[in-house]
């Protein structure tokens, strides 16, 4: 979804955001507003394939990190939570 020469600036945009969501500090408000998440992804198709692959991509991420166990689980069900509530578009068949 995102351009690829934006790869880092996603990256650093989503730190930001759970670091805040999380208690951390404020940078991600400070200097981009409040997160207002769908409204920041409204401009991108965001389906269920889309929401699977986002997913996929975040919880592989999740599995190579060290923490609780507790807190992996709070925080995978935050991220498919998020995910589940980015969804904006419905998918289309072919008949």
């Amino acid at each position: 979804m995102y351009p690829e020469k934006d790869m880092h600036g996603a990256a650093l945009r989503l730190k930001m955001f759970l670091e805040q969501y999380w208690g951390g500090p404020t940078t991600y408000s400070d200097e981009r507003g409040h997160p207002r998440l769908r409204m920041r992804h409204a401009g991108f198709h965001i389906d269920l394939a889309a929401r699977d692959a986002w997913l996929n991509c975040a919880m592989g991420a999740l599995e190579g990190m060290e923490m609780s166990e507790i807190h992996r689980v709070q925080l995978r069900e935050y991220l498919e939570m998020a995910a589940h509530g980015m969804v904006n578009a419905s998918e289309t068949h072919s008949l």
